[in-house]
Order: structure tokens, then sequence, then C-alpha cells
């Protein structure tokens, strides 16, 4: 545990008082739904991009990553690298043409409102169905920041873990209600670029104490010479494809995140999204290297094995630095995990507000009504997600592992091939979210065999043949959605 210290209780005191200062503003400046969803889409290039790498990246990649790269090495080399190539792909295949799409569908707000009226769903079962799974991954995924900020608190307050993961989940709770996604992309700036100064300093300070580069690789070798090595595992065995593919495979899941593709859809034109994607690709790369050579740092630095992995950057901080910068750096560990969380909990209160409650009132619902409804499905999720965080012994890229590969399943190539196949139909879309979904979920429950590579990756292949199919099986709709698509292409 970090020795508990006041200047480190200030630190994050002061860091909290902005944030919520930043929240009331926004609140002030929150009208409409379309306000608190999308900040009326005038985000700058920069906002965007850094909002969108922030939302990203969460406290797995100050927590999760850095510990798999201290347990693992460079094998976590392998996840960096498919991490890098999905972000760059993300923005350069969807980020354009999803804004522009999304716009001239009457001003899409949510991605199951994007997709019924991308396909005509006039019944709304696409738009229900994506919608569920949205909110079935995202309680996952919700929980593994909860779980990050509890072992946060933990380490540096000794709070009971329980009583952390509450803390953590009131302070995300009340700031997310008032400021909704202005507030969220406005601090998600500032979070995105503490987060980026904490994964800098860290690691060179580390291997300064380690006695430089040469030194701290020698110590490595020392505990294991099998941590250097990419293509093997720590016990030295061959990585196989398997594994290697599963690895690079996690930068398939950034095609159905939706507290990201969020992001596109409110960059202030299309025209903006080239500068926003170099910022976003620059960013998303020096953030993946530093996190996993602030575990490999880890290494060198400590003389005996960590009880807990994902504690690496923690403990780091708690020994090279003096409280008051421990406390800052430190306050980026609660940055990145607000900085997802809340993008997360504004997703799923879209779809509970925006696309599943009027589809069962079966009505118009007026727009101060949806913003009540969205601000208090916020309190809804995050209660649930606070239940399944409760459990101490979870690992933040394990439930993290499980969330990412859902939504990048059941959502990625829906959305994907909806931006450039012209024959792509409503059933054919449905097909997809439901069999990408479902393979994830039975996947992940089977081991051995071919079964252990990552359900991502079956799931994303499979929701693709499923479109492919349903669009076939559905041919009388073709024509109707040739036109659609040309249509949209055109705008």
């Amino acid at each position: 545990m970090v020795a508990f210290d006041a200047a480190i209780a200030a630190t994050f005191l002061f860091y909290l008082a902005i944030i919520f200062a930043i929240a009331v503003v926004a609140w002030m400046r929150t009208r409409t739904a379309a306000d608190y969803y999308l900040g009326g889409r005038n985000l700058s290039p920069a906002v965007a991009a850094l909002s969108a790498g922030a939302s990203d990246t969460s406290g797995w990649v100050l927590l999760g990553l850095p510990g798999y790269a201290y347990l693992s090495g460079l094998e976590a080399g392998w996840l960096a690298l498919g991490l890098c190539l999905g972000v760059a792909m993300n923005w350069l295949l969807t980020a354009r043409k999803l804004r522009i799409f999304s716009h001239a569908l009457e001003d899409a707000v949510t991605l199951p409102t994007y997709l019924q009226r991308r396909f005509c769903d006039s019944g709304g079962g696409l738009r229900i169905v994506s919608s569920l799974f949205i909110l079935l991954f995202f309680l996952f995924y919700v929980s593994s920041g909860l779980i990050g900020g509890g072992k946060l608190f933990v380490a540096v307050f000794g709070v009971d873990y329980h009583i952390a993961v509450i803390l953590g989940a009131v302070i995300i709770i009340v700031y997310t209600l008032f400021g909704g996604f202005l507030a969220v992309s406005w601090t998600d700036v500032f979070q995105g670029l503490l987060l980026t100064i904490a994964l800098l300093v860290v690691p060179v300070m580390a291997i300064q104490v380690a006695d430089g580069l040469d030194a701290s690789i020698a110590a490595i070798e020392i505990e294991n010479p099998w941590l250097l090595e990419a293509w093997h595992d720590k016990n030295g065995e061959p990585l196989g494809a398997i594994a290697i593919i599963s690895l690079l495979g996690w930068g398939l899941g950034y095609f159905g995140q939706p507290h990201i593709l969020s992001r596109f859809k409110a960059i202030e034109s299309a025209h903006a999204v080239k500068s926003a994607a170099a910022i976003g690709i620059i960013w998303a790369i020096v953030v993946y290297i530093a996190a996993i050579v602030v575990g490999m740092a880890g290494i060198a630095v400590f003389d005996t094995a960590l009880a807990d992995a994902e504690k690496v950057f923690i403990l780091l901080v708690g020994t090279l630095f003096n409280p008051f910068v421990a406390g800052v750096l430190l306050a980026a560990i609660l940055a990145a995990i607000m900085s997802t969380v809340d993008s997360q909990l504004l997703v799923c209160s879209s779809a509970l507000a925006e696309d599943i409650y009027p589809l069962l009132r079966k009505r118009a619902i007026d727009a101060t009504l949806r913003l009540r409804i969205g601000r208090w499905a916020v309190g809804g999720v995050a209660v649930a997600s606070t239940l399944i965080a409760m459990d101490s012994d979870s690992k933040v890229l394990d439930v993290v592992s499980y969330a990412w590969a859902g939504l990048g399943a059941a959502l990625g190539p829906t959305i994907l091939l909806s931006l450039y196949w012209a024959r792509m139909t409503g059933t054919g879309a449905l097909a997809g979210v439901v069999t990408g979904g479902l393979t994830v979920i039975i996947w992940s429950q089977i081991d051995g065999g071919i079964f252990e590579a990552y359900e991502l990756i079956p799931g994303f292949i499979f929701a693709s043949f499923a479109i492919v199919l349903g669009s076939w099986l559905s041919a009388g709709n073709v024509a109707e959605a040739e036109n659609r698509y040309r249509e949209l292409d055109r705008a």
C-alpha cells in the first residue's frame, strides 16, 4: 500500500474540484438530449481526438496493461500493437463516414438509432436488440473501471475495498449526471493529458532509479530472460498462432465501442476528421508503448514479486516520487477511470432513454422527459455495475477483455459494413448483432483447443458471415438498401 500523506489527499481533492467545476459549467450549457449525449456536435479535432482516446484507455491502461507487461514481458507488446492498429483503422475507416451518415440520418444521436434509420427498421427490433447488447456488456465494462478505482483507493488510503468501489461510483455518477457529454468531453481532454504525462514520467524515473536503460534490461534478464522475448511466453514456450492472433485481434474491438464512436459523431464537421485522426493515432501509440514500459520497469525496480501485478504503476509512483508529485500521478489513474466510465454511463443512459423506453411506450417523448430519464438511467446502470465490481478478486484486464469482445463482435461488423456495403439489409444487420454477441457469450464459457482464442475474433468473423447471409436471404430488400446507401454516401 502507498503510505497515506496529506499532500496526496490534497492533490486528489484539488483534482476533483477542477472536475466538478467543469461539470457545473457544462450543466449550465446543457438544455436538450442532443446536448447531453453529443454536446451539440461541436467538438474540435483536438477535443474529439483526446476525448476518444481518454474514453478508450480507462484505468486498465495504467493498471491492467502495465500489470500484464509486468507478468509477461514483451508478450504484451503484441496486445499494444493490435490496439494501435485498431485505433488507426477506426479513425481512417469509420470516423468520417459515421459522422456524415449519422448527421444525414436526421441527426441520429445514438448507435441503435443510427442503425434503425440506416436500415429503415420500422419495427424497432434492430434498435432494441443492439441497445440490449450495449447495456449487457457495458455493465461489465463500467464495473471494470470501478474495480480499478477500488484498487486505487485501497492502495492510497487503505480503506476497505467495497467502500472504495462505492466512493468511486458516487464521484463519477454525480459529475456525469450534472454535465453530460460536454462535461465528459472537456474533462476527457484534461484527463487525457494528465494520463499521458503520468505514463511518460513514471517509466523515465523508474529507469533512472534502476541505474539506466542497460541496467534495467539486465535486471529483467536476471529475473527472467524470457520476458525480453516477444515470440515466447514467460515460461519459454513459443506463443503460437492462436496466442498472437488473439492479442493482435484486440484491435478489431474498436469498430464496436459506442463510447468511442460517439466522439466521431460529435466532431464539428467531416472535414475536421483528418486532423483529429492524426492526433488520436499518435496519442494512442505513445500511451500504449509507455504502458508496456511501465510494467517492464517495475520488474527492474522491485526486488520481490508483487502480490497484485495490476498495482505496479501505483507502487512505482509511491516509491519514486514525493507525496505531492505522487498525488498528481495517482490522480491520473482516477482520471483514466473517470474518462471511460463517464462515457460508458452516457451510452447506457442514451440506450435506455433514447432507444428502449420510447419504443416500449410506442409514442414520442418530449426532450425534457428524455433528458430526465437519461439522468436517472446513469444512476441505475452505475448501481448495477457497482454490484458486479464488489468481487475484490476481480482483475481489471479480465473484465475489460470480456466487455470489449462483446461490444466489438456485436456491433463492430455491423457498423463497419453499414458504412461501406450498399447491399446490406436490416435483416443482415440484426443477424450480425445477435450472432456476434451470442458467440462471445458462448465462446467465453468453453476452454481448450481452438476455444483458447480470444472470443472477439470468432465473434467478429461469425457476425460478418451472418450479415452477408442475412442480407442475401432478404434479397428482396436489396434494391431499397442500395438506394438508401447511395443517398447517404452523397450527403
